[in-house]
């Protein structure tokens, strides 16, 4: 019998270039990478290291309270040590004669407490929403300067503001930024309508006369000038009296109804004068 033995196959010539076109490839590529982390020169330099500061740490308050807290970063100073310090923003909604200047009296007696006065008085700051919204940002940042601000260690901060300087004709928009931005609304109002209607009228009775040294003065500050004050009597037209109540009631009940998705508390002028507790 005779074996028929086959030739070893032979790898082909092309073959034998691929791979070694292969393995230098991958070389070149493993020995870059290498190049590239280990460099062949050592260029010193300096470590970028970025401080990150420490957060405040969370208010010992109940969960529902943490989006009525804040911690502004005013522009205008540093609130140094005081920068943890969890600040409460609010809103005195109120109308002429209510209390609402006595009112913010007694807030401006805490330490912690800064009630800026009736900042929307000026027009030119009520005149649209972005301008409304840009004075709000200020005051909420601790950067409106008055002499009821504390400035560092504010814990509240907030401003009193009549119905008819803004808020009525931009209640949407300021509903919806009271929301946004965590402000407490306090609603202010008188439960003697006729005696706040009687107050309107010795208001600009002292406006027009001034017979306190021929000065006006929206609110005395003494017993000497109260008497002097108390000498005027009012008339009052009957005919629009009842008229003129109702019109009151109605803004009252409007404020009240468009402010009713946002935080906010109602307080009566009578109430608080009664309460000596806050007296």
């Amino acid at each position: 019998d005779s074996f028929i033995i086959k030739a070893p196959k032979k790898s082909p010539l092309a073959l034998r270039m691929v791979v070694l076109v292969f393995a230098m490839v991958c070389g070149v590529y493993i020995c870059s990478i290498c190049l590239k982390q280990i460099g062949i020169r050592t260029n010193p330099g300096f470590l970028n290291v970025e401080v990150i500061e420490r957060p405040c740490p969370e208010p010992n308050i109940e969960p529902w309270e943490i989006p009525y807290v804040h911690y502004p970063q005013p522009k205008t100073y540093s609130r140094a040590e005081c920068k943890c310090n969890p600040v409460r923003y609010f809103a005195i909604l109120s109308m002429q004669r209510s209390g609402s200047g006595w009112f913010e009296t007694l807030l401006n007696n805490h330490t912690n407490i800064s009630s800026n006065g009736e900042i929307f008085s000026v027009k030119v700051r009520r005149s649209n929403v972005s301008t409304i919204t840009e004075t709000l940002d200020k005051i909420y940042n601790l950067d409106w300067s008055s002499s009821a601000s504390k400035n560092e260690c504010t814990a509240a901060v907030g401003l009193k503001w009549m119905l008819n300087q803004g808020v009525m004709r931009h209640h949407e928009e300021i509903v919806e930024y009271f929301k946004t931005r965590g402000v407490s609304a306090i609603f202010l109002f008188r439960r003697n309508l006729l005696r706040r209607m009687i107050s309107i009228l010795a208001n600009s009775y002292d406006r027009d006369v001034k017979p306190l040294n021929g000065t006006h003065k929206s609110h005395v500050h003494s017993p000497r000038e109260a008497e002097i004050l108390a000498k005027y009597k009012s008339l009052i037209n009957t005919t629009l009296l009842i008229p003129s109540l109702k019109q009151v009631e109605d803004t009252t009940a409007k404020a009240l109804e468009y402010f009713k998705s946002a935080r906010h508390i109602i307080l009566y002028y009578e109430d608080v004068v009664k309460n000596r507790r806050v007296s």
